[in-house]
């Protein structure tokens, strides 16, 4: 590894709570504290889920602006990616509308979740393109990539619309993932350039630190893993990402 990757810390995802660890941020005061302190351990973007009132997943463009906001506010240096997740929750017009609504700089958009609506996704896309939001396509598997690579060739997903997240482990038993999970989505995509991995389980770390090897960045944090590698749990998203950090600063020296 020549130098550290580019690190984006996810600190809640659409489904966990405080039951499964206290630490884990569901209002907009605890997102921006720990987005700060996940900042100072050295992540250079964040990955945002809102949450409602009763604590569950939100595309509501209004709390996303308020959270956005007070990023702005509190961390101005961190840039913020949000999330059009579905969580089985919403269809692909309430994620056109999120974005369309909320104008963000940057998102990340599934493409099996945006293949609901055919008619719909062309639009979607151009929106983003028009608006200036950032997209960056997570993909679970072989047959994700394969429908992106239609979508460009058919010119749905716009020139320039070219950056992933491959998820490791997400549909696996127990969604447990391995480094070696990442071999089929490199031949896959053999050429792309701006790529990034999440993985989730215990191995979550060993997952990044084989991407970074690879030349990729790295999505860390309590979306996708709560524990260190022995199954300890982290005390927090910062520990997470100051954890990764010393084992990527070890990989370059």
């Amino acid at each position: 590894m020549r130098k550290r990757p580019f690190i984006m810390v996810a600190p809640n995802g659409a489904r966990r709570g405080k039951a499964d660890h206290p630490a884990l941020p569901l209002t907009i005061p605890e997102i921006v504290t720990c987005a700060r302190d996940c900042h100072a351990a050295g992540a250079g973007a964040l990955h945002l889920h809102v949450r409602d009132g009763q604590g569950q997943h939100s595309l509501d463009p209004g709390l996303y602006a308020e959270a956005l906001a007070d990023l702005a506010e509190t961390v101005p240096d961190l840039p913020v990616q949000i999330t059009t997740e579905a969580a089985g929750i919403y269809d692909v017009a309430a994620q056109y509308d999120c974005l369309t609504t909320l104008r963000p700089a940057w998102a990340s958009i599934a493409v099996r979740e945006t293949a609901r609506d055919p008619d719909l996704a062309p639009k979607l896309y151009a929106a983003c393109a028009e608006q200036g939001t950032r997209v960056q396509h997570i993909l679970y598997d072989a047959d994700d990539i394969a429908l992106l690579a239609d979508w460009q060739a058919r010119s749905i997903v716009q020139p320039g619309q070219d950056a992933v997240l491959f998820v490791l482990g997400r549909y696996a038993t127990g969604q447990v993932s391995a480094p070696a999970d990442l071999a089929p989505f490199r031949a896959a995509l053999p050429d792309v350039t701006d790529w990034m991995v999440c993985a989730f389980g215990p191995a979550e770390h060993a997952c990044l630190l084989a991407a970074a090897n690879a030349g990729g960045a790295c999505r860390v944090g309590f979306e996708n893993s709560l524990t260190r590698g022995d199954g300890t749990p982290h005390a927090n998203n910062a520990a997470s990402v100051s954890d990764l950090m010393r084992q990527l600063e070890k990989a370059v020296q």
